[in-house]
């Protein structure tokens, strides 16, 4: 089978053109103008829209145990609702807790993802424990084609991790060429001051963001850079949320250390007083690092348009409202997480491009391409070239609508961005090739997504600068 799409503005990380795309089979095979194509081939008109390659959402829950629930996405609605927004590739954060072994962790996830995702996917190898089976199995795992770690400096006694294991997971990343993406904050901080705070009376979910406050996320920003330093290896600073913290990574790349940054959705447009609303409707805006005071959106807005946040996530964990009850009485215990798996790309690219003063060029870097030269995925992924998947979003921004938990796609009862305006979003959606979505329906094939095997960094070509 053949695609054409025509007359379309192609948007790449560095380039804007208007040509011509031709689909054979699971990849482009020509891009130009007055295509000569096969007969049968099907047209799909783009004229008025944008081309962009694919976007990859690198930091996502699905599947998690968390604070005695789960987070209620399955595969097939999380890949689902990604694709009607645009994304065509996740990584998902695999993240045992510490009591658990890893390999069975692995068996899990992958299982639960095999067959039911819709879109491609692959994964971030959480370390919460270390002993000889965590380095035996992360040795598998890599070569295997898992190529980046997760680590939490958070969460004690849950996902978080000691000095030593951190020391030992970074050693053994320099030396297997793999990035290692890190929850940065100080967890003993955070544990003492939410003794603290329960102990005065303050048990609602506005009391969340003063129990691990900005110090808290730059000091652990600062520890984990530190750790870089020392041991030589990449790492990948996850939902950095607050200028403070922006700085220290900074600080730490200026000194030469090999050290990225994400940044995640909710910290670009919500703030503390979303999660300051009594009761559950502040509960529904607890996640981790918290949302923080409205000035900091500035900084990391900024940081976006220089290119020194690399990257706009999500960090999807979708928890409902019921779930959100469980902290009623105790903000520690609110399952922490926002879904958005399905409204990053139309938020930032309303709030970012149509509404703000980053570039298309930008835009298309920070949620797709960047991730994909990051993760060992470029060029296959986050490109629009001769060779590459066909993964493509053709991109109407004439849409007008409303950001609203009746008409999400995701499995949950609420929208943390209820009733945000987006100005455009997907007409049409490719995944290899294969049309998924058509004017925000998914029409694709249930279950086509593959899981992704990576190099390690040292044998790929492509690659972001440090």
């Amino acid at each position: 089978m053949t695609l054409l799409i025509k007359n379309g503005q192609i948007v790449t990380a560095d380039r804007q053109y208007t040509a011509d795309i031709l689909i054979e089979g699971e990849t482009i095979s020509l891009i130009g103008e007055h295509l000569i194509v096969p007969e049968g081939t099907e047209t799909i008109d783009a004229t008025g829209q944008y081309v962009f390659p694919g976007f990859i959402d690198p930091h996502v829950h699905v599947h998690l145990p968390f604070m005695g629930t789960f987070a209620k996405d399955t595969h097939a609605t999380a890949s689902q609702a990604a694709l009607i927004g645009g994304t065509t590739t996740f990584i998902e954060m695999l993240a045992p807790a510490g009591s658990d072994e890893l390999r069975d962790g692995w068996n899990t996830w992958s299982r639960m993802a095999e067959g039911h995702s819709a879109c491609d996917y692959t994964f971030h190898i959480g370390v919460t424990r270390w002993d000889e089976d965590t380095e035996r199995t992360l040795r598998e795992l890599v070569a295997s084609g898992m190529t980046s770690f997760k680590v939490f400096l958070a969460y004690k006694g849950a996902f978080g991790i000691e000095d030593a294991t951190l020391y030992r997971t970074l050693t053994l990343a320099k030396e297997l060429g793999v990035v290692v993406t890190a929850h940065c904050e100080n967890a003993e901080l955070v544990a003492q001051l939410q003794a603290k705070l329960l102990s005065e009376g303050k048990t609602g979910p506005e009391w969340h963001e003063p129990s691990r406050p900005e110090q808290v996320e730059a000091d652990g920003t600062a520890h984990f850079a530190t750790f870089l330093e020392m041991t030589g290896a990449e790492g990948y600073v996850v939902h950095l949320s607050n200028a403070r913290s922006l700085k220290a990574a900074l600080d730490a790349r200026r000194r030469g250390v090999n050290i990225h940054i994400e940044s995640v959705i909710p910290h670009f447009l919500l703030d503390k007083t979303f999660a300051e609303r009594p009761g559950v409707e502040g509960a529904k805006h607890v996640m981790s690092p918290p949302l923080r005071d409205k000035a900091n959106q500035t900084a990391l807005w900024q940081a976006l348009k220089d290119g020194e946040i690399d990257t706009v996530a999500t960090d999807h964990c979708p928890f409902d409202v019921q779930q959100k009850r469980m902290g009623e009485d105790n903000f520690t215990l609110i399952p922490n997480g926002i879904p958005a798996i399905e409204d990053r790309v139309n938020l930032l690219y309303t709030y970012g491009v149509s509404r703000g003063a980053l570039s298309l060029n930008r835009f298309v870097d920070a949620a797709s391409t960047r991730a994909a030269q990051i993760f060992g995925l470029y060029p296959k992924k986050g490109a629009i070239e001769v060779g590459s998947d066909a993964d493509l979003v053709v991109y109407d921004p004439a849409y007008r609508g409303r950001i609203s938990a009746e008409t999400s796609h995701v499995n949950n009862d609420y929208s943390g961005f209820e009733g945000f305006e987006i100005d455009g979003r997907p007409s049409v959606v490719t995944v290899r090739g294969q049309v998924a979505v058509r004017n925000g329906a998914f029409v694709g094939e249930p279950g086509r997504g593959q899981l992704l095997r990576r190099a390690p960094q040292a044998e790929q070509k492509g690659r972001a600068p440090a």
